[in-house]
């Protein structure tokens, strides 16, 4: 396989891309020893995957080091731009690679060459494109990479989906990123950098190490020009100006800006959580995350206290993708007040997690026959559905004294509503219901 030889009219991202697994930086839940894709490196079989990860993880990288590493072709498909005629020629060069090696071994061999198609973008493929390539995969023609930005289990078929392992990239850490700088450094692309200086540009990159090298490129050639010999942090926030300010007004991290923000929620101050909003807002923040964080919120800290609440958290997120910046923010804002407001209970949140630790150490318990339903004759002579008790048919549509847990199961009481809000009724109503069930039994 040929190799690109790196010059200095390459771009940095380029000529900084890692040619070893030992040269990537972070990622090492995945790549260190013992880990997946280090495994998988080392298996001698390469298998389908998708690499889901915010932007400037090494998605790209490590598709391209599979492909290095087991002498495959590299076919790459942008799914922003591509379509199926892309992946039908993709199918054809898979074809070639193989037919070829057959011939040339004489029909001997391992069957071909091996072919990685790595797909840019995956979640933008709609389900039929996605689905074009589920045969070859199958049938081992080639070995499928994806690579998103969005949950794939929202955005790619579940076929596809089942077909590929998926790994969770991590965005870079600050010592990650310093250590990106210093390579750079060490190719003689970047003057030095004053500590503040760099701790910013850090700031500025958020994990993205594609942001962090094409703003040390800028750099570079503004520092050439003028002849300076040091990046201080003046001159930094001079030369890259308000796009230096407003991502990290007054050095704090973006995720402890969002935390500061949902405890302003959660304490009911709205002054505060709209300080904290506008700070995010100015910052560059995506709106559209700003309004996931807000439906998040409603449900997390609000819950059943104000069902309102994430009807409007929804229509706020609705309101902002019709009319986008600025005018969708002020819905955003309207949220942020709301919610900070509107009654507080964390009964729902409180109530999911501990259901959720009891399944995961208790053991698989059978359903009960009465609550199983029995569609066939053979299901009701094993008693299925039997002595079930129809909740319409009984009064005030309460079959008071039933049991819907398993068997020989203390039942367990998770939802534990607060005194606030519509959550004041909902306790009195569930209070009566267990009196009635209390005594009944």
């Amino acid at each position: 396989m040929s190799k690109t030889v790196a010059t200095a009219h390459q771009p940095l991202a380029e000529r900084l891309r890692p040619k070893t697994l030992g040269e990537v930086v972070g990622q090492q839940h995945l790549l260190g020893d013992g880990m997946p894709l280090r495994i998988a490196f080392e298996s001698g079989q390469p298998h389908s995957c998708i690499l889901w990860g915010p932007p400037g993880t090494g998605k790209t990288t490590i598709a391209r080091l599979m492909a290095d590493a087991f002498d495959a072709q590299f076919i790459t498909i942008s799914a922003v731009l591509g379509g199926v005629k892309d992946i039908r020629e993709a199918v054809e060069r898979a074809q070639m690679a193989q037919g070829t090696a057959l011939e040339n071994a004489s029909g001997v061999g391992s069957g071909g060459r091996r072919t990685i198609v790595f797909v840019d973008e995956v979640h933008r493929f709609n389900k039929s494109q996605q689905d074009a390539f589920l045969p070859h995969v199958e049938s081992g023609l080639f070995t499928f990479i994806g690579a998103t930005t969005e949950n794939p289990s929202f955005e790619v078929n579940s076929a596809l989906l089942s077909r590929a392992a998926v790994y969770v990239l991590q965005p870079l850490t600050v010592m990650d990123l310093a250590q990106i700088v210093t390579k750079a450094q060490a190719l003689g692309a970047v003057p030095a950098i004053e500590q503040a200086a760099l701790d910013r540009l850090v700031a500025y990159a958020d994990g993205d190490a594609r942001r962090l090298l094409n703003t040390l490129e800028t750099l570079a050639v503004a520092a050439t020009q003028e002849k300076l010999g040091e990046v201080t942090d003046s001159w930094l926030l001079k030369v890259l100006g308000e796009r230096m300010r407003r991502y990290d007004k007054g050095g704090e991290q973006f995720y402890d800006t969002i935390s500061a923000l949902h405890k302003s929620v959660r304490g009911s101050d709205p002054d505060a959580s709209l300080y904290w909003f506008m700070r995010m807002l100015d910052g560059g923040a995506d709106p559209l995350y700003m309004a996931r964080r807000l439906i998040r919120m409603a449900s997390e800290d609000i819950g059943l206290a104000d069902p309102r609440a994430l009807r409007l958290a929804l229509d706020a997120a609705e309101t902002y993708e019709r009319l986008g910046t600025p005018e969708g923010e002020l819905a955003l804002a309207s949220c942020v007040v709301y919610l900070a407001m509107a009654p507080k209970s964390n009964a729902v949140y409180t109530a999911y997690n501990e259901a959720k630790a009891l399944i995961k150490k208790d053991g698989t318990r059978p359903v009960p026959l009465h609550l199983r339903n029995a569609p066939t004759q053979l299901m009701k002579d094993l008693a299925y559905g039997k002595d079930y008790r129809y909740a319409h048919d009984e009064e005030g549509g309460f079959a008071a004294g039933e049991t819907y847990f398993p068997e020989g199961m203390e039942a367990p009481r998770f939802y534990r509503p607060v005194d606030r809000g519509l959550e004041i009724r909902i306790g009195e109503k569930l209070r009566s219901l267990r009196q009635l069930n209390d005594d009944k039994r």
